[in-house]
This record gives structure tokens, C-alpha cells and sequence, in this order.
């Protein structure tokens, strides 16, 4: 169990990808920046679909009295092992694909800056 790095590392090719492909059959740079943001959300909620079909069955263990968040295998990020359980729940669902939204529009911004530099 971790924290899914690699669908945030996925946003630097991605946007890279999408910044070249838009910058080819788009002169205007609000449509530029629109498609972009489009596009990267798309992404971004594809990644919040998995995450919550990976993680979201361990979300009614939040439920039961009995289940031992100890032994569960997620980091101590917080004190209490039910709130850190909680912690981790939050941290992969909600702000895994949000790093990964941030990093294909980061990526897609840089990328589109080298070609305007390039020109």
C-alpha cells in the first residue's frame, strides 16, 4: 500500500503530451489554456474514479466497532490509528488526483513556455 506516485507522476508526460498536441491545432491561447484545464481534469477525475473503486470498500470500516485499524497496514500519520485510517482515506481519494491535476497543468505550462521560447 502506497501512495499512488505514480498517477501523480503520470500528470509530467501527460501534460507534456497534451500541451504539444493542443498547441498544434490551437493559435488561440484562452482556447489553449481551456483545453488544457479540460483535459487535465479529465485525467484527474479518471484517477478519483479508481481511487474510490480501489479504496472506497475499506470506507465501511469506518463503521464497524470491530475492526482493527492497528493491523490494517496503513502509515501512523496520525496519533490515533482510526483518525490516521481516516488521514490515508483522504489522502488517497481526494488529494492523489488533485497532485495529479496540479502536475499535468504544471507540466503543460512549462511546456508550453519552452515553445514560446523556441519560436
Amino acid at each position: 500500500m502506497g501512495v499512488p506516485i505514480f498517477c501523480i507522476l503520470l500528470g509530467f508526460p501527460l501534460g507534456w503530451y497534451i500541451a504539444k498536441r493542443i498547441s498544434m491545432s490551437v493559435e488561440l491561447s484562452h482556447l489553449i489554456n481551456h483545453k488544457i484545464l479540460k483535459l487535465s481534469l479529465l485525467a484527474s477525475a479518471f484517477t478519483f474514479l479508481q481511487m474510490i473503486v480501489i479504496w472506497g470498500r475499506t470506507i465501511p470500516m469506518l463503521f464497524d466497532p470491530t475492526t482493527d485499524f492497528q493491523n490494517f497496514g496503513h502509515p501512523f500519520i496520525l496519533y490515533d490509528p482510526k483518525i490516521s485510517f481516516i488521514g490515508w482515506l483522504i489522502l488517497m481519494i481526494i488529494l492523489s488526483p488533485f497532485l495529479q491535476l496540479l502536475t499535468t497543468i504544471f507540466a503543460s505550462f512549462i511546456t508550453l513556455i519552452k515553445n514560446e521560447a523556441k519560436k
